[in-house]
């Protein structure tokens, strides 16, 4: 292969005559050493009106180049040429974990401390719910899905210290209390940091069934009820939702028993959702909270006009 081009003004290289280019050739060349022959892509330019090997980058042995030239078309499939890692969509949520400060205010509900496996009990929080973002898989099963992403790259964390068994360490350093204190403060970044519309809200309770055993005791909100998944042989889980109206970003949530009546949970919920934002806010009223009919209740009524909230509800038709 010969290759020409301008090499005027690279140092310890005079200019060429006027309209002449030196000429470049690249070729393998061959090196004996310890009775072994190894190769190398020699490439030769006359420097200063005398060829001269300017460059040279080493092949391997002989019969190693060999092989490999003479292999399948694919190359050797034991010397993978490229890596595929998942990016998009785990970067897009890590960036938005870091426009929320999340790990932070964790830290600032919990402190910071750290499991046996390095990594701090906010991190293992961040990265569960990531994972419950981008693909949901079970704590077993969440090293083997890091590794098939860019997140050890991006995160410098290794696969190593994502055992199982380190989240529910994680877990069990924190308290439900930790837990409303963390969804509190995050929903007071989220409405600064994308500055959410809170006038209008969205307000449903429904539940979800598990597979948590009848007889663990400590899971005691895991129980059976009116299962709206129609799985009567599991335990179940209620679970009331507050959301914006635009976009449907979940603002407050509150897990209760399965065995409860939803409209008996409204209340504390109407109760909770106008603490929350009106530390948020620094307000008290001017939200709308749209339910359906299975939130109508007296009680839930006479609650939202005592705190000053406007609602939206649902009547069965006659």
């Amino acid at each position: 292969m010969v290759l020409t081009w301008d090499l005027s003004g690279v140092s310890g290289r005079p200019a060429p005559r006027k309209g002449v280019l030196p000429i470049i050739v690249s070729s393998i060349i061959k090196k004996r050493r310890g009775g072994s022959t190894y190769l190398y892509v020699a490439t030769s330019a006359r420097v200063q009106g005398r060829p001269r090997i300017v460059d040279q980058v080493y092949l391997g042995g002989e019969e190693e180049v060999i092989a490999r030239l003479i292999a399948a078309p694919g190359g050797d499939p034991s010397l993978p040429e490229t890596e595929h890692r998942r990016f998009g969509d785990v970067a897009a949520v890590w960036g938005v974990l870091a426009r929320l400060d999340a790990i932070a205010v964790i830290d600032s509900v919990v402190g910071a401390p750290r499991v046996s496996g390095g990594v701090s009990v906010s991190t293992y929080l961040g990265l569960a719910a990531l994972n419950r973002v981008c693909e949901p898989t079970s704590k077993q099963a969440f090293a083997d899905w890091w590794t098939g992403t860019a997140l050890g790259r991006i995160t410098r964390i290794r696969a190593g210290a994502l055992d199982h068994r380190r989240f529910w360490d994680a877990m069990d350093a924190v308290t439900v209390e930790h837990l409303d204190e963390i969804e509190a403060a995050l929903t007071r970044a989220m409405i600064e940091v994308f500055a959410l519309d809170t006038h209008a809200l969205i307000l449903d309770m429904t539940n979800f069934a598990t597979f948590i055993d009848s007889g663990n005791d400590r899971a005691p909100i895991a129980q059976r009820g009116k299962a709206k998944q129609k799985r009567y042989d599991l335990s179940i889980v209620g679970l009331g939702l507050v959301a914006t109206r635009d976009g449907g970003i979940p603002l407050l949530s509150r897990a209760y028993p399965g065995n409860t009546v939803d409209v008996t949970q409204s209340t504390a919920m109407i109760k909770e959702l106008h603490r929350r934002y009106t530390t948020a806010l620094g307000r008290e009223g001017g939200t709308t909270l749209t339910f359906d009919a299975g939130q109508n209740s007296e009680p839930n009524f006479t609650r939202l006009t005592e705190l000053g909230l406007h609602c939206v509800g649902s009547v069965p038709p006659p």
